[in-house]
């Protein structure tokens, strides 16, 4: 079962939405931000019910719960299931295709229509006159191979005859945290905005080490007038929860945006790919400042501990929260 909704999903909103699917198969596999795989072998025989009823019920629920009309497409591969639920023209829908229809399905629809083939193979392949799924299957696999690649043609001459043996790989959606903080007005202040950042990076810094947790990645998400955003991400060289190690990673997505005129709203940092502290090896540092600046954050932890979050603060100015 592919289960899509056109449009990206906030990330709560995704995970609320695997939490529905959990409840019809423990095997889910995370597709952010707009779909996710379902195995249903099991299923079927747990709630002794075919495919398409699962289907239905599935995105009943959805609507009822969340809100949301999903697309639904079912079939014996992953590139049937997804391809079906591309077909659906509707909000939402459920669209079956059983073992015994997949030619018949398949085969009228456009290359590129089928899951899989992007926009340089569908073009390489329309200059050669194969516009359908099913003259693609008709075309033996070697002449595909010399068209788009060994691998790739290998790939889409199989799969355009139905075949596609992978499995459904069970996989969540990484653990995230995010701070946001808005301004009173647009500004086009550098050292407000960085200050701003200062006072994410601390707190979202500090939420993590309450939690046991360390980021293996940071994004940083840029909201301006106009509506408009600009987001990157960064890797960092090893997992943390520590203020310098965030800052210096968040100060280089700053940079990275290039800001000169824009004027800013809001800003948000996001810690990517959580896992527990207990999980990361933590190397002793031999750079004596940073185990005094270590010292010092331990000791910051347990005022905010004592007198609250706000106890030690950067000092900034410009900030509500949203």
């Amino acid at each position: 079962m592919h289960v899509g909704y056109p449009d990206r999903l906030p990330e709560d909103l995704y995970r609320q939405v695997l939490d529905q699917l959990a409840e019809v198969s423990p095997v889910v596999q995370a597709l952010p931000p707009t779909a996710a795989l379902v195995e249903l072998k099991g299923a079927l025989r747990y709630h002794r019910a075919d495919a398409r009823r699962l289907g239905e019920v599935l995105r009943v629920r959805i609507l009822a719960r969340l809100g949301l009309d999903v697309r639904v497409g079912i079939g014996p591969s992953i590139t049937v299931a997804a391809t079906a639920s591309a077909q659906i023209t509707g909000p939402g829908g459920v669209l079956t295709v059983a073992p015994d229809q997949v030619a018949e399905f398949l085969g009228p629809l456009p290359v590129e229509a089928m899951h899989g083939i992007g926009h340089r193979q569908a073009q390489a392949l329309h200059d050669y006159g194969v516009h359908c799924v099913g003259v693609l299957a008709a075309v033996p696999p070697a002449s595909v191979q010399r068209l788009l690649g060994g691998r790739a043609g290998r790939t889409a001459a199989d799969r355009a005859r139905g075949i596609d043996p992978r499995p459904v790989v069970p996989r969540a959606l990484p653990a995230t945290a995010s701070i946001h903080r808005s301004f009173p007005r647009h500004t086009l202040d550098g050292a407000g905005v960085r200050a701003a950042l200062l006072d994410v990076v601390v707190t979202l810094a500090h939420q993590l080490r309450r939690r046991h947790q360390v980021a293996r990645g940071l994004t940083l998400v840029l909201r301006f007038a106009g509506g408009t955003t600009w987001e990157k991400t960064r890797r960092l060289a090893e997992a943390s929860a520590h203020d310098d190690d965030l800052r210096t990673v968040a100060y280089r997505l700053i940079d990275a945006a290039g800001l000169q005129r824009g004027r800013i709203t809001a800003l948000t940092l996001r810690g990517e790919d959580l896992v527990p502290t207990g999980q990361v090896a933590e190397q002793v540092s031999l750079d004596q400042a940073r185990e005094a600046r270590l010292v010092a954050e331990e000791v910051s932890d347990r005022i905010r501990a004592k007198f609250g979050a706000d106890a030690i603060r950067p000092a900034t100015t410009l900030l509500r929260v949203s």
